[in-house]
């Protein structure tokens, strides 16, 4: 093909949109464009990209006549696209032809040497900046890239680190990025020095610092490895202790951060200046405040005469805000205004409350909830749209979301709607957990040596928040088949409906010398009828028949119920007094109570689990009353340690001169009782062979101060903590005795786990007696305490 230069003479035009443009408007007749009518237009030099893409982008049309203007357009057009690296137009018998060069596109970027971080990762973050799979080559890009990779590692305390990076051109015009990573050591703080510190410690500081020199967890929270991001978090959290303390004037004034020439020690220096300790002198309120004056001033935690406390502040600040956020004033802004007489080292403070504008609710909007069903979670929701504002229903709404343990993490946010001033979203987002469960348990003993536990279950069946289950259940001396289905909101008002069909056979340990078997076949149905917010009354009604097989070994108590329903009960054959099958029918009705508010089902840190359960069965062959209650508190000590405490307190009792059933019997010991004692083994024991037979009383206790894992005090789903058991079961006609009481203490860990929640637990008996069957190491996975 020819160029014509007499019709159309515009030279090559290279490398700048800018250059391009310039040389079209100031080139002289020799340089102009031969207006033309184009018959056709042709697109030479693409290999990649489609023809229609340079069509689109070209301002001229078959028809239309060419001319400087259209050529000036054309070409910084087609560089506007990005695609090319040169761009020549020519003319030929009234066809415009476009030859381009196309700028190579990345078909593939990949990593060596990259341990640190995870390959897709950082394939992802690239991608976000210019550099991925079918993107155009640009080496500043490129070059972009390899400088984040460094700072991502310089973040990460390598400072020895190098990268280089390789373009290898391939076929059509594309090419493979590769970053070659040379990690090297990790550097690790070897000194953390404070300065200008004469009122708190050095220790008191470092405790305080996510950074810290090497240790022994170091090598799993990392906190040894400097990272800009934590120090200025420290930095921070230094202030905001001296300032709990009374230190108002209390600030961090510089910091120095030396590396060795190695780059593998790091030496960190933070100089401090504490000042005056105030104490607060009178406080204040002023602005709108709705003649509640009185109300909003008791939420202030700061008191005249007391050493001031910016913890405190913050907190009266934000219960000020949240009152009046009940009231539907979202966007309210409390200042406390400090006036400071350095003299006497004392501050006053003004709290001015603007509450602004009183906003109701737009939209509540749901987002990560790709199973669960959007009305599953709208259920839940006592904050309603179009109606205003309640930061305790928006709060509320959250708990209730969270407390249906579907998911990872629930939070909420209220944004004002865009354009205008008196609306407010909600925005919840849920991160959603699996909620097929395959719970096992386990634990170790010197007469049984491992024994296991197995179930398996589906909670939020296809994200419609029922529960439907085959429970199969098996360890060496209990099996269980039971199905089950529970429907939370059986009708639109919040009543709900559970049933359960089950199997089962027990049978005493190995570690027992009498042997025995309990069947039972049967069914219930329950019925939740919720009274307010937290409180819900169940009832219930089920059908049980008991079969019990016992053999010359068996307990008394076990030959004593046989007797009674069926089996041998000759007093001249005391030999085979019970032994043998005895049946009886149970159909046991059941009452109940509940009351939920805790934060969270799974990982809760603050508020209150309590059940009352009463069971009755006068139609039955054996008749009784049963009866149990449960108390769970939470309670934050700190932000970072939680006490949780347990209680249980169970009672059973024959009706008229009905006995006890045996098989209803109360068992303690093992994790969900008193740990470091072989689970079931507390309590009253056979005379003849020493095995325990549980009892119709029961007493748990347990206290735990849980804490988060180093290096993940924001992740609740992994903790450890400390405990302390105790509990004991009773015979119907023996009272309940302090003395007699079993303790253990020991350390744990808790984990939600991708299979459900995980303990472990490692006990020490305080108190065993002779004859207790001990367990120092447990394990469940599944259980919620």
């Amino acid at each position: 093909m020819n160029s014509q230069p007499d019709r159309f003479a515009l030279p090559f035009i290279r490398r700048s949109l800018i250059g391009a443009a310039v040389l079209a408007l100031c080139a002289g007749p020799a340089l102009a464009v031969n207006p033309f009518v184009v018959k056709d237009i042709r697109v030479e030099g693409i290999q990649r990209t489609e023809a229609g893409t340079v069509f689109t982008y070209l301002p001229v049309r078959v028809g239309e006549t060419f001319d400087d203007e259209k050529s000036i357009a054309a070409i910084k057009a087609l560089y506007a696209t990005g695609f090319f690296k040169d761009i020549r137009l020519e003319e030929e018998n009234g066809v415009l032809i476009v030859l381009v060069e196309e700028r190579p596109a990345i078909n593939n970027v990949d990593f060596t040497g990259a341990k640190e971080f995870e390959k897709d990762m950082l394939v992802k973050a690239l991608g976000e900046i210019g550099v991925g799979e079918a993107k155009i080559y640009d080496k500043s890009a490129v070059d972009r890239a390899e400088q984040e990779l460094k700072r991502q590692y310089l973040s990460h305390g390598m400072y020895g680190v190098k990268i280089t990076t390789t373009v290898t051109p391939i076929e059509r015009n594309r090419v493979n990025v590769m970053f070659n990573v040379d990690e090297g050591e990790v550097a690790r703080i070897k000194q953390i020095n404070i300065v200008g510190n004469k009122v708190v410690s050095d220790k008191e500081i470092r405790e305080i610092l996510q950074l810290s020199t090497s240790g022994w967890f170091t090598w799993y929270s990392k906190a040894d490895q400097y990272s800009k991001t934590k120090l200025t978090g420290d930095l921070e959290a230094i202030k905001s202790y001296y300032l709990d303390r009374g230190y108002l004037e209390a600030n961090v004034e510089s910091t120095q951060v030396a590396i060795t020439p190695d780059k593998k020690d790091i030496y960190l220096t933070i100089n401090i200046t504490e000042g005056e300790k105030y104490t607060v002198s009178d406080i204040k309120m002023d602005g709108e405040m709705f003649g509640r004056e009185e109300e909003l001033r008791r939420l202030v935690l700061l008191e005249p005469g007391k050493v001031y406390s910016g913890a405190k502040q913050e907190a009266s600040i934000k219960r000020i805000a949240e009152r009046l956020g009940s009231f539907g004033y979202a966007f309210a802004n409390v200042n406390a205004d400090p006036q400071l007489d350095r003299e006497k080292r004392q501050v006053a403070f003004t709290f001015v409350v603007d509450p602004g504008k009183r906003a109701y609710v737009r939209h509540m909007n749901i987002a990560g909830n790709t199973v669960t069903r959007d009305e599953v979670i709208r259920r839940e929701f006592r904050q309603f749209e179009s109606s205003w504002y309640d930061a305790s229903k928006v709060k509320l709404s959250r708990d209730r979301v969270d407390r249906l343990s579907y998911f990872k993490d629930v939070k909420v946010e209220t944004p004002e709607s865009p354009g205008s001033t008196d609306q407010v979203d909600v925005n919840l987002t849920v991160e959603e957990r699996p909620t097929g469960n395959f719970m096992i348990g386990g634990s170790f003993s010197q007469a049984e040596k491992f024994t296991f536990t197995a179930s398996i279950q589906q909670a939020n069946f296809a994200g419609s928040g029922n529960t439907v289950g085959l429970d199969l259940n098996t360890s060496k001396y209990s099996r269980t088949i039971a199905f089950s289905q529970t429907n939370p909101y059986f009708t639109d008002d919040g009543i709900s409906r559970a049933f359960q069909l089950y199997y089962r056979t027990t049978r005493p340990p190995l570690a027992n010398f009498g042997s025995y078997t309990v069947r039972q076949t049967g069914g219930n149905m329950t019925f939740g009828v919720p009274f307010s917010e937290t409180d819900t009354v169940y009832f219930g009604a089920g059908l049980e028949r008991t079969t019990l097989t016992t053999d010359r070994s068996s307990p008394q108590l076990y030959k004593e119920y046989v007797a009674q329903n069926g089996g041998p009960k000759d007093p001249a054959d005391p030999l085979n007094y019970g032994v043998g099958t005895g049946k009886s029918m149970s159909i046991p009705l059941t009452v109940a109570w509940g009351r939920d508010s805790r934060d969270s089902a799974l990982t809760p840190s603050y508020g209150r689990y309590q059940r009352a359960n009463l069971e009755v069965d006068v139609f039955g062959d054996s008749k009784y009353f049963r009866a149990i209650y449960e108390h769970q508190w939470y309670r934050p000590l700190t932000s970072w340690m939680t006490l949780a405490v347990r209680g249980e307190l169970d009672y059973g009792k024959g009706i008229g001169k009905d006995a006890y059933p045996v098989f209803k019997n109360f068992y303690a010991g093992g994790i969900g009782s008193v740990r470091g004692y072989e689970s079931s083994t507390l309590g009253v024991v056979d005379p003849v062979y020493g095995d325990a037979i549980g009892g119709s009383k029961r007493v748990i206790g347990n206290l735990e101060l849980q804490f988060p894992f180093p290096g993940s005090s924001k992740d609740r789903s992994l903790r450890w903590f400390t405990f302390a058991d105790g509990g004991q079961v009773f015979q119907e006609d023996n009272p309940i005795r302090l003395k007699e009481f079993r303790y253990s203490a020991g350390i744990g860990l808790s984990w939600i786990s991708p299979v459900g929640p995980l303990r472990l637990s490692f006990a020490k008996p305080l108190n065993a007696k002779p004859g207790d069957q001990l367990e120092r190491f447990q394990f469940q996975m599944g259980t919620g305490f």
